[in-house]
């Protein structure tokens, strides 16, 4: 099967498997956001998903996916999935719709003083450590409620939270937990589910999943 038919029978398998865990939660399917996972894909890879009809992505550094899109800007919406350091926020405001991985004080008045300069205000996620491990990013599920609340004294709106869950556990108690700590900060969306648990998140009520592998096929070693 061509390159371009595998990707774009892979996205279509996705889209069916939320479609059907979304109707199995009572949700409709199209509250749901497919967010393509393009790190460290090569290019013949990204062009075939975009070709399928792909437009919203994840990309987890600020220069591998300036390199990658900044000559494909258009008509898309990219977020950054992964670590911010303070020292890339101009930048990454400058390039990202949606930043998910807001974890901290220093990070958030970072972001607030580029907003302030006038910078472009991207929407922005709260990543929480749902699961403490201490290996992942995230600020810790007590701290969540005081950060989320710092963003909004700094003028700043949290659209939602990020969370990934422990791999050797089943993650519907993190999904939830993290749905939880949404319901009481009126927070509308959360970032949660990748490749081997998305349907899972969309029945605790994911409003958008994070889909590599299963998109793409199992990255090259580096």
């Amino acid at each position: 099967m061509p390159l371009s038919s595998d990707i774009a029978a892979a996205r279509l398998s996705v889209l069916d498997r939320i479609a059907t865990a979304a109707r199995e939660a009572s949700r409709d399917p199209a509250d749901v956001t497919l967010v393509a996972v393009s790190k460290q894909q090569p290019d013949e890879r990204i062009e075939a998903m975009l070709a399928a009809g792909q437009r919203v992505f994840g990309e987890n550094r600020v220069q591998e996916a300036a390199l990658r899109w900044s000559h494909r800007r258009h008509g898309l919406e990219l977020r950054l999935i992964g670590p911010l350091q303070t020292n890339k926020v101009r930048e990454a405001m400058a390039l990202f719709d949606v930043i998910e991985t807001v974890d901290r004080e220093r990070l958030a008045r970072s972001i607030a003083a580029e907003v302030a300069r006038g910078a472009r205000a991207p929407r922005l996620f709260v990543q929480v450590n749902i699961g403490e491990e201490p290996q992942k990013a995230g600020v810790s599920p007590a701290a969540a409620d005081a950060l989320i609340n710092l963003c909004r004294n700094l003028d700043l709106t949290v659209e939602g939270l990020m969370c990934i869950p422990p791999d050797d556990a089943p993650p519907e108690p993190y999904f939830n937990a993290l749905s939880a700590i949404a319901g009481r900060n009126g927070v509308p969306r959360l970032s949660m589910g990748m490749s081997g648990d998305y349907e899972a998140a969309v029945r605790c009520g994911a409003t958008s999943v994070r889909v590599g592998s299963a998109l793409f096929g199992a990255r090259a070693p580096r």
